[in-house]
């Protein structure tokens, strides 16, 4: 009895480490259990359309909740009532009144998408309301009352959302860890994925060189989320000290980032010398090595073990040491630079637990405007903002329309499409259609299928199966979501009025009518071209690159000051610049044919900036000790002259005022001071100093041979 005990705890045990394991798993589960105990007892009471209404307001509220500090929490609660019951009870107030249902579907949706720019926590709640909004008029024609769908819906929100904050309330830094450990986790796939540099061809530098960018833009998001969410939690009056920790941890994930995303070299070049073969095998298991330790700490975060460094780390390290100096290379060697900038990594992850480091709780960055500021700013048309609500909300207004005119079997679902399909740009928009296109019609094959052999407790589990794996995969894969929301719909449909299968095809048909709706109008109006926004991304990137230039400058002459924010917000501000361009790059494909052309040129753009960016961050990575000698500072500021002018070339209509010819002056220069033979710590500077002059030299060139191409029609 007594080992049966024990392998039923140890069972227990490691479900519940599963379960802290996976966020999304956790509410998924969470989510599927308050639907589970709205919906089944009313079906017992044969009360089948006041169930599922109260399901579907569980899940708007789910889909619409926040990470905010549970006092943050109960604010975007009672926030999200109003916003729901308001919308719901005005859908079906209006809903004999076609023009007036039109009209406040244009305000209404306008109104709330520059609400949703204000911040993430009224973003999260106005989709709810617009979301609760067409669920009410999908089951207006069954409703009984016309006050039944706005209590029940508003109720199914508030049912879930109370039962979240409880949850929240017994562990209230839950959300912190979560997104803390959804960083580290993103950090380690970054790693990974360098890891494949060492060695590497060169025939496979740009495949690896494009995924690194684009798990960069994965990284870079999450840091931004974590700052969200700290910011969050301090305003809501967290206590100090037990923030401190968490805000160490962010300072320590940030460096580690940092160095991560810094080269020293091109690695290409170094995996063609025989020579270094053997010792880049080592270093890309070390870095894969380091991957996996961030990987284990993202765990030890979310179950809060105790993290254990890897002692494998620090045997590596020193054979890897061992091996350069039995080659006698000098201390300045590219692979010296990169095995000391690992090495520090191992070490500060291998302290982030020491919270006696966390002597200061360092400045954030946060947007001080006020609401009403936030919201004002938005109210131009060159905004992108207010140009997505006209988009919006012109879509949706077209999708009434069509549904009223032809008296369409559902229309509802005219508009739900348009509304989950419609992005900020017309690539954007494109991607998702697809998606929601392909996951409507498996779906529904799906659903059909299955639904035909379940008896109605039957119907009922493949309902709430169907839920938790909608959950599962919103974040991961949004044609798989769109599958299960679609079993969903088929099974709800059934328990109400054995019409499930009936309503299939008219979901089908509204899904299509939608997506064409959608892309027209997004096609028509201000579609927003990824490929002629290059010029104006790369100029931004540029720009933001010379103040993180600048800053880092700041900090070899001042080191050891005890609050880097001004470096950390430079920082950060040129990685967001730099996805911008990569995520503009990533669109250009789904863009029409003639626009494509564009494609290769983006590339080496993109390319070239993400290196830009790369060897900024190993010149930062070595700033820790202060370094006065007037030649370093003195080329670094000749580049960072021709960063500047660089900007400004790009930034405006006069071209020829800008030339290469002072950049190939300081690589001369540099290139002087390169003695193989030298020891000096200069070295290493001289070696990232001359890779930065060369790859902005590459970048003004590949500029100006683009705007030549542009300028001749080629």
């Amino acid at each position: 009895m007594s080992s049966v005990r024990r392998v039923s705890v140890s069972a227990l045990v490691s479900l519940k480490r599963g379960l802290w394991l996976k966020p999304d798993r956790l509410l998924a589960i969470n989510v599927t259990v308050v639907m589970a105990v709205l919906l089944v007892p009313l079906l017992l009471l044969d009360h089948a359309f006041a169930g599922v209404c109260l399901t579907l307001g569980a899940l708007a509220g789910a889909l619409s909740e926040t990470d905010d500090h549970p006092r943050g929490r109960i604010k975007s609660l009672s926030l999200k009532v109003v916003g729901f019951a308001v919308a719901s009870a005005s859908a079906e107030l209006l809903k004999f009144n076609p023009v007036l249902l039109g009209a406040g579907f244009v305000l209404s949706t306008v109104v709330f998408v520059m609400l949703g720019g204000v911040g993430e926590r009224y973003r999260g709640i106005t989709f709810g309301a617009q979301l609760v909004g067409i669920y009410t008029m999908i089951g207006s024609e069954i409703s009984p009352n016309w006050y039944l769908q706005p209590i029940l819906l508003t109720t199914g929100s508030l049912v879930y959302g109370l039962y979240s904050l409880s949850l929240l309330y017994v562990r209230p830094y839950r959300l912190l860890e979560q997104q803390l450990a959804g960083g580290f986790l993103a950090l380690s796939r970054y790693m990974e994925e360098k890891a494949r540099l060492f060695p590497s061809e060169a025939a496979e530098q740009d495949q690896i060189v494009s995924r690194l960018a684009l798990l960069n833009v994965e990284t870079v998001g999450a840091l931004d989320r974590i700052r969200d969410v700290l910011n969050s939690y301090r305003n809501s009056g967290a206590d100090e000290s037990a923030l401190k920790s968490y805000l160490y941890r962010f300072m320590v994930l940030q460096s580690l980032h940092e160095r991560a995303a810094s080269s020293h070299e091109r690695y290409e070049l170094l995996s063609d010398q025989p020579e270094n073969r053997e010792i880049l095998f080592g270093m890309g298991e070390l870095i894969r090595q380091l991957a996996k330790a961030v990987r284990h700490y993202a765990d030890c975060l979310l179950t809060h073990d105790a993290y254990t460094h890897p002692a494998a780390l620090a045997w590596i390290v020193e054979t890897l040491k061992d091996k350069l100096e039995g080659r006698h290379f000098e201390k300045s060697h590219p692979l010296e630079l990169l095995i000391k900038n690992l090495s520090r990594s191992s070490e500060s992850l291998s302290l982030i637990d020491d919270l006696e480091r966390a002597s200061y709780m360092p400045r954030l960055a946060e947007d001080k405007r006020s609401l009403w500021r936030r919201f004002r700013d938005q109210m131009s048309m060159e905004h992108p903002r207010m140009r997505y609500a006209v988009r919006l909300s012109t879509a949706l207004l077209v999708g009434y329309v069509v549904a009223e005119a032809f008296d369409v079997s559902k229309g509802a679902w005219i508009v739900l499409t348009v509304l989950f399909v419609m992005q900020q740009s017309y690539s954007q928009t494109r991607r998702r259609l697809g998606q929601r296109i392909l996951g409507t019609f498996c779906g529904v094959v799906l659903g059909v299928l299955t639904v035909q052999f379940l008896t109605p407790p039957g119907q009922v589990l493949f309902m709430l199966a169907s839920a938790y794996f909608f959950f599962i995969w919103l974040k991961r894969k949004y044609s798989v979501s769109v599958v299960f929301i679609t079993t969903f719909v088929l099974c709800a449909f059934n328990l109400i009025s054995q019409a499930g299968v009936e309503v299939m095809l008219p979901r089908m048909v509204d899904t299509l009518i939608g997506s064409v709706v959608t892309i027209l109008t997004v096609r028509l109006l201000w579609p927003a071209w990824q490929s002629k926004q290059l010029p104006s991304l790369l100029a931004a990137a540029l720009v933001k690159n010379t103040e993180y230039f600048r800053a880092i400058l700041k900090e070899y002459r001042e080191s050891g000051a005890s609050d880097d924010y001004d470096y950390r917000v430079a920082r950060r501000a040129a990685h967001r610049a730099d996805n911008a361009l990569v995520l503009a790059w990533r669109d250009i494909p789904f863009e029409p044919g003639g626009r494509q052309k564009a494609q290769s040129e983006a590339f080496r753009l993109t390319y070239l900036n993400h290196a830009l960016l790369s060897y900024l961050s190993a010149f930062a990575a070595h700033r820790e000790t202060p370094n006065e000698d007037p030649v370093v500072l003195g080329f670094a500021d000749d580049i960072l002259q021709a960063l500047e002018g660089a900007a400004r070339w790009l930034a405006t209509d006069v071209r020829e005022a800008q030339s290469s010819d002072g950049l190939i002056d300081t690589l001369n220069r540099i290139r002087q001071h390169l003695d193989p033979g030298a020891r000096e710590r200069e070295q290493v500077q001289y070696t990232m100093l001359y890779n930065l002059a060369d790859v902005t030299r590459q970048l003004l060139e590949e500029v100006r041979k683009t705007e030549s191409k542009t300028e001749t029609g080629a």
